[in-house]
């Protein structure tokens, strides 16, 4: 975990060089991260994350394609597309979309003089708490306050607990060390992330199967 202290001394040398304030943000090399999402050991698809940096700004765009299929036929599908911005360690938008099974979900949110405000398909219209951040998890200081559900709008609080560092496998059939972070309460999840504080994987019991995503790089 970050320290207060570090916090601070952070703090001042982003003060000091503000066109390096992405700095603060773990961007993985190659502006990609992607994960294949497996349920019980079979693959459903994959979820992926592309990153675009200019200045002090940063573009994230997410992509989610799952489908659980038995033989020829797809019993479950879903698409989430989002798009964030932030300029530097503070987002300042986002946009989703959704089908969960042909259920259609929509998120919008914008840094206003109010705060970051949010409008959701189930959450309405409300202004996020001050240390609120999207629920994309590639940014490990989501853990450190209340989530926003970026399919239904909704702020979520997990509990979150730091269990050590586990070996944790990959999508090319081998493993990375990675800290790991047991969440529970509005979300149950095991969530893990790499010494760079750079998303490595999650897994979670879903109808009683195993659903895990595995990093491709």
């Amino acid at each position: 975990m970050i320290g207060r202290r570090e916090l601070l001394v952070g703090g001042i040398a982003l003060a000091a060089a503000p066109t390096r304030l992405l700095a603060a943000l773990p961007v993985p090399a190659g502006n990609r991260l992607g994960f294949d999402v497996l349920r019980s050991g079979s693959k459903l698809g994959t979820h992926i994350l592309t990153f675009q940096q200019t200045g002090d700004s940063l573009t994230v765009q997410i992509a989610v394609e799952i489908a659980f299929k038995i033989g020829p036929i797809t019993l479950y599908r879903y698409a989430h597309n989002a798009i964030e911005h932030w300029q530097g360690d503070q987002v300042v938008a986002i946009d989703t979309h959704t089908s969960d099974n042909g259920e259609k979900y929509q998120v919008t949110g914008r840094r206003e003089g109010a705060g970051f405000v949010v409008q959701g398909t189930k959450s309405g219209r409300y202004v996020a708490p001050p240390n609120a951040l999207p629920a994309t998890h590639w940014n490990r200081r989501e853990l450190d306050g209340p989530w926003i559900n970026t399919q239904d709008g909704r702020i979520m609080r997990p509990k979150v607990v730091a269990m050590g560092v586990d070996a944790i496998p990959t999508a090319a059939n081998g493993s990375m060390r990675a800290r790991h972070f047991q969440l529970t309460g509005d979300v149950e999840m095991d969530m893990y992330y790499d010494d760079r504080l750079g998303w490595a994987g999650l897994s979670f019991v879903k109808s009683g199967a195993k659903v895990q995503y595995l990093r491709q790089s």
